[in-house]
């Protein structure tokens, strides 16, 4: 390397340091019309003056709403209240999609498709218009019950098209999320993703090759909508609209990260942006915090794809399963341990 070459590497690299300095991540809660607009769902999508938006699924429809920007990398986060009584085949979701543009708007897959079913609707376009099937997905999904029954937390990803490998996992929660909001967040970076509740971490993925790992710009969803077909016990309970609108209540909204509109290219202030999320308390795995999600997940955790040996013929197939806690679990995925220790605790489960 020439003497002018590494002088040129170490003045990027000191830009790059500075800009992730200058790029420390803001973890404040920003405003909707900031970040965020609508989706879907016309008047089911509500704001409140106090700063809540209010998601509602009646017979009619559901609602959403999306990030104005995409982002190669972030921390996402969202005060949630779920709605209380019946709610089977009830699903929230909160998440990240890959994208894709449609004139100068950013969807995701899901957000293209549900475009796309809202303009074949109205005839202006074919059937031939197929969507290439390799988005990236990071997935926040609450999933509801019958009337006494718990609700369900799943947490998924995929990359590049991977919908064939789902990496579900299934927890209970160690609170009622119908009483009061509390928060769920994802922290993406080129390293790992981490998922936590309320401030705990419930689950990380690292990043072990790049196939089935998120690389592409994600834009960042929130979503109420009928998922009676699978979200509850395999979709043997429906959604049941005599107890409509179910209501979901969004608060302290963080998004921050590297943002870009590019599917591909991440220039130099993306880059910094990513180390500077690197670097932040989120993107740190502290002992403290891998004891605290060894202990959550030891408790709560009810479902895992690793352990489903129905499923993927034998189970471990993701660089993230461990087959040393296989005794815990039944040849389908579900959890000997945490169901045991929820009907200690009075929680039905089914």
């Amino acid at each position: 390397m020439t003497k002018r070459s590494w002088s040129g590497l170490v003045i990027s690299c000191v830009l790059m340091m500075s800009w992730a300095a200058a790029a420390a991540m803001d973890m404040s809660p920003v405003r909707f019309d900031t970040a965020y607009t609508p989706l879907f769902g016309g008047d089911n999508l509500v704001r409140s003056p106090d700063g809540r938006t209010v998601l509602k699924l009646d017979r009619f429809t559901g609602s959403g709403f999306v990030s104005k920007s995409a982002y190669h990398h972030g921390f996402f986060s969202a005060s949630i209240k779920l709605p209380r009584d019946y709610t089977a085949g009830v699903v929230v979701a909160f998440y990240g999609l890959g994208v894709k543009l449609v004139g100068s708007e950013i969807l995701s897959e899901r957000g293209f498709e549900i475009w796309m079913a809202m303009t074949k609707a109205k005839g202006n376009l074919s059937n031939g218009d197929v969507f290439p099937g390799k988005h990236d997905e990071l997935d926040f999904e609450l999933l509801g019950n019958r009337r006494g029954h718990a609700w369900h937390v799943q947490t998924n990803m995929y990359g590049n098209g991977s919908t064939g490998r789902g990496r579900e996992e299934r927890y209970l929660l160690p609170f009622d999320p119908t009483a009061a909001p509390h928060s769920y967040a994802i922290a993406w970076t080129p390293a790992a993703v981490i998922f936590y509740v309320d401030g705990i971490p419930i689950r990380e993925l690292v990043r072990c090759s790049g196939a089935d790992y998120p690389a592409k710009p994600m834009s960042v969803y929130a979503t109420i909508w009928d998922g009676s077909a699978w979200a509850t016990d395999g979709g043997r309970y429906k959604v049941d609209y005599a107890y409509a609108p179910f209501t979901a209540v969004f608060s302290n909204l963080v998004v921050t990260g590297a943002s870009s509109t590019d599917d591909i290219y991440c220039g130099l202030e993306c880059a910094a942006a990513a180390v500077g999320l690197m670097t932040s308390e989120v993107a740190v795995m502290t002992p403290a915090k891998r004891g605290a999600m060894r202990q959550f997940r030891s408790r709560h955790l009810t479902y895992s794809a690793c352990h489903d040996r129905v499923r993927y013929n034998g189970g471990v197939v993701f660089p993230e399963c461990d087959d040393s806690d296989r005794d815990n679990f039944h040849a389908w995925g579900e959890s000997k341990r945490v169901i045991t220790y929820a009907a200690a605790g009075g929680v039905r489960v089914d």
